[in-house]
């Protein structure tokens, strides 16, 4: 019965940390035979979990949504980060999320083993977070994306533009992007017939799912690099390219992620960045102390002559 017990424990942990398994590979893992794992299924189903079975080939046995939350199997490292991740959300930007993450995190410490108590103690006193200024986000707007783009459904929704124009959007959603104060949606926009990225605090509605779409291919690699390019120079009248002689890590202390484009050369930083104007960008990099020289473009190049000759008559 012991042997069982464990047995049925072990293959929850699976079906847990992985959408679909085959009855074959589960039988490898659990080292038993695959009629012994269609044992052990209708087990669980008796005790209240819902396992989907798909036949065929390419089924297999997928662990599903209930009425209520099954008991949750966490290893160490599991447990120790979800609960660091809880203290985290609590001063996070997901509007009604610091409360709910308050409780989950005093039910989460109430029934962690004694061994765990004294490594999250450690790591939660040694972090401080500091609450930027941001824009709330509503819980379920990001519960809608995330489900429509994990069922691949194309998701109507009301959405507010920065000069506060209102309009309706419908778009094939790919990726949700956390850029620390906001959110970002990377979608395939067929209004526009092109690839966007929405602000997720601007949504004035809930997202609704509409037909299933084919998946396109996506406009980068890296779409969380794809974002930051979006709000640090797409919008921007002027797109900038400096190197400045200092070590990366220094120059990320003051410039953030959510300002501009960071990379390393050698001993330098090549920052990329977006701006409106010429003036206010190189009297910030004069402010810096550091210095650098301009890649592009060349109007940037005119503007800091302009201003050093301006400077110059200054000082007499």
């Amino acid at each position: 019965m012991v042997e069982t017990s464990a047995r049925l424990l072990q293959l929850l942990s699976l079906l847990q940390i992985r959408r679909e398994w085959t009855g074959q590979d589960l039988a490898a893992r659990l080292e038993v035979t695959e009629r012994t794992v269609r044992r052990d299924i209708g087990k669980l189903r008796t005790l209240g979990y819902p396992i989907n079975a798909s036949p065929g080939v390419a089924g297999g046995y997928q662990l599903g949504a209930g009425a209520a939350l099954p008991p949750l199997l966490l290893d160490d490292n599991e447990a120790v980060a979800v609960a660091l991740g809880l203290a985290t959300m609590a001063v996070g930007p997901v509007a009604g999320i610091g409360e709910a993450s308050v409780r989950a995190l005093a039910k989460l410490e109430q029934v962690l083993p004694a061994r765990l108590r004294p490594k999250f103690a450690a790591l939660k006193t040694s972090i401080s977070t500091i609450a930027g200024p941001a824009s709330e986000v509503d819980p379920e707007a990001l519960t809608a994306l995330s489900t429509g783009i994990a069922a691949r459904r194309v998701l109507e929704f009301d959405y507010q533009a920065s000069d506060g124009a209102a309009t309706r959007r419908f778009v094939e959603p790919y990726r949700l992007v956390d850029a620390g104060p906001r959110w970002y949606v990377v979608c395939w926009d067929l209004g526009r017939t092109d690839w966007r990225t929405f602000r997720v605090d601007r949504l004035t509605s809930i997202p609704r799912q509409r037909q299933r779409f084919v998946p396109r291919p996506l406009p980068a690699a890296d779409l969380a690099g794809y974002v930051q390019q979006a709000i640090t120079r797409s919008p921007y009248r002027y797109d900038l390219q400096v190197r400045i002689h200092a070590p990366l890590p220094v120059v990320a202390e003051r410039l953030g992620s959510s300002t501009a484009q960071l990379s390393g050369d050698g001993g330098a930083t090549v920052v990329r960045m977006g701006w409106d104007s010429l003036d206010d960008p190189l009297a910030e990099l004069a402010a810096f102390g550091w210095d650098f020289e301009i890649v592009a473009p060349a109007a940037l190049r005119d503007a800091a002559r302009a201003m050093a000759q301006r400077l110059g008559h200054a000082a007499g």
